[in-house]
């Protein structure tokens, strides 16, 4: 099970792709699968296929951002956070072969684009919940468990809105 838990910017970048999708890409598509399907036999038309194909992809996309928008909470920074590691974090730790990694815990959907994001619900991010800088974190992967510590703790402000 997932965590519904988002940052204000994850957020703000969900709606703006359901906009684009709904307002600008949907619109485009259905011109086209409209213009294809007038010229006739369907079953070897290329173009009414492939944005035919596009529109459920589109649909399935729209659906899937309206249920998640809906049920999300959005988490923002608060001042009682400092010091610690909560979701937003951005965190640097290191290991006893001196492997150094640098990322922000985030929400699920705010992962796939970014290779230094990592979601709440990893085994890394909930060892790193709750700790300090100098702490250390056991965490059990399947390979067997990793110790790590924890070298820096910062928190930024959600440029996007101001905060």
């Amino acid at each position: 099970m997932r965590s519904k838990l988002i940052t204000r910017t994850g957020y703000l970048k969900l709606k703006q792709e359901l906009d684009q999708l709904w307002r600008e890409e949907r619109p485009e598509v259905t011109r086209k699968v409209t213009w294809a399907a007038s010229l006739g036999d369907r079953s070897e038309n290329a173009d009414y296929q492939y944005n035919k194909k596009r529109l459920r992809e589109i649909d399935r996309r729209v659906r899937y951002l309206l249920k998640t928008l809906e049920d999300i909470r959005i988490v923002d920074y608060a001042p009682e956070q400092e010091g610690k590691v909560f979701f937003g974090a951005w965190v640097s730790i290191e290991n006893d072969a001196g492997e150094i990694r640098q990322f922000r815990i985030v929400g699920y959907d705010e992962i796939f684009e970014r290779k230094d994001y990592i979601s709440i619900d990893s085994p890394m991010a909930r060892a790193l919940l709750k700790k300090s800088v100098d702490d250390e974190a056991l965490v059990e992967t399947p390979a067997g468990s990793c110790c790590w510590y924890i070298n820096e703790i910062r928190y930024e402000p959600d440029t996007e809105t101001n905060k």
